[in-house]
């Protein structure tokens, strides 16, 4: 298994936060200005712009100013990578957790036991 690029853990990081997951939500439906995305927050301003800056640097946001307006849009690439490393995992668990499926069969048949008791008939097996 091939380890995560350096920079997922900066996306990573950034997602954990509700508020940063929440403005990547808002700007999913389109580019939004600074005070748009910082309006449903009851936070000040500078705080909002914290976690403004933290998606800038790790690349989940560009921003760029027109007139007096900052806009603010998603950049995809990072999402694509953390969307790949994620699929990997996924792949290679399901690839696991199939062979011990087959694993576990295998010992079944080779046990040659009669089927498993449903669980009312364990129960009652299980009382005096």
């Amino acid at each position: 298994m091939n380890a995560a690029p350096a920079h997922l853990d900066d996306t990573f990081r950034a997602l954990a936060d509700p508020t940063r997951r929440a403005v990547v939500e808002a700007l999913g439906r389109g580019p939004a200005s600074v005070s748009d995305l910082a309006r449903p927050f009851s936070m000040a301003l500078p705080s909002f712009l914290q976690h403004l800056k933290l998606l800038e640097e790790c690349g989940l946001v560009a921003t760029e100013k027109t007139g007096r307006v900052r806009i603010c849009r998603l950049r995809q690439e990072p999402f694509a990578a953390a969307e790949h490393w994620l699929e990997e995992q996924r792949s290679f668990w399901t690839r696991r957790l199939d062979r011990l499926d087959a694993m576990l069969a295998t010992m079944k048949d080779e046990a040659g036991d009669a089927p498993d008791p449903s669980p009312r008939e364990a129960a009652h097996k299980d009382t005096p």
